[in-house]
């Protein structure tokens, strides 16, 4: 296991409670890009994949964490979007 892709996965995990809060409470995409949150979940996928076909290790957890957090952001993308047309 790396300790420095264990710190790089942890740091970006930070981030992404503040990013789900503010996406919830907000209730509008003012700041957000799918094509973004799209391409940095594909990267969470990719990186979970390569630890389970090359190199399984602890820091899988630190993926799908991440992956489910910017998937919940994803989710919430949608809704808002929904929420800004209806109003």
């Amino acid at each position: 296991m790396s300790i420095f892709e264990a710190a790089m996965l942890f740091c970006f995990g930070f981030a992404w409670p503040l990013s789900i809060y503010r996406s919830y409470k907000s209730r509008t995409n003012s700041g957000k890009s799918l094509p973004f949150l799209c391409v940095v979940f594909l990267g969470y996928i990719s990186g979970t994949l390569h630890k389970i076909i090359y190199n399984f290790d602890l820091v899988i957890i630190l993926y799908i964490l991440n992956g489910l957090m910017v998937l919940a952001d994803i989710v919430l993308y949608y809704r808002n979007k929904r929420l800004m047309e209806i109003s």
